[in-house]
């Protein structure tokens, strides 16, 4: 198994059926941020944690925070980032992957509440060669809940990012994505919170 070398916790959304308020500074249900829980939950297993895209409303909380790279294309920006943050970002235009470190990366988005480290242990120890490890749920991939290998997934997310087709969807699909399977008590962990009515349901 490659080591991990850090996690990213995407901050970058604009949460306008938040009314603008950063998701990731919305009360957890154990009474943290959202963020601050993600920091916990994958702090106890002795990883790294990093935010990824717009942080400024999270500037106290002494974070490292990664810009997507490029801006403007949705997470796909911030997932290239992440990779280059992990080290495979020297010589990633030519070459890329070269001589940068045996490792994979964590995704998570900042406004699912309830995974469980139990699920994040899962993922990390999941044994399969794919370049990507992520569950599916309603036939659609879970990008932002995932596992990635940086000198792999790298290339094609900057080819990607340079294309018109910057659907991290698409992205899983081209790599042949491995597929986490969840129980149906583990799936209903990554519920998100995209609106006010979500944060009322709990």
């Amino acid at each position: 198994m490659k080591p991990v070398a850090l996690a990213g916790v995407f901050v970058g959304g604009r949460a306008r059926r938040m009314n603008g308020q950063p998701k990731g500074l919305l009360p957890s249900p154990d009474g943290s941020t959202l963020v601050e829980r993600w920091r916990t939950v994958l702090g106890e297993l002795g990883i790294r944690v990093v935010l990824v895209g717009e942080s400024a409303p999270y500037a106290s909380m002494g974070m490292e925070s990664l810009k997507d790279a490029p801006p403007g294309i949705g997470p796909l920006g911030g997932l290239v980032s992440l990779l280059k943050r992990a080290g495979a970002g020297a010589g990633a235009g030519a070459g890329a992957g070269a001589g940068a470190e045996e490792a994979t990366v964590l995704a998570f988005a900042c406004d699912m509440p309830f995974v469980s480290r139990h699920v994040v242990e899962r993922l990390i120890s999941f044994r399969h060669d794919a370049p990507i490890v992520a569950p599916r749920r309603d036939g659609r991939w879970e990008p932002l809940c995932a596992r990635y290998d940086v000198t792999r997934v790298l290339p094609a997310a900057i080819a990607r990012a340079a294309s018109s087709h910057h659907s991290l969807q698409g992205l899983l699909d081209d790599l042949g994505s491995a597929v986490l399977l969840l129980s149906d008590e583990e799936a209903a962990e990554l519920r998100d919170w995209d609106s006010p009515d979500d944060l009322a349901r709990g």
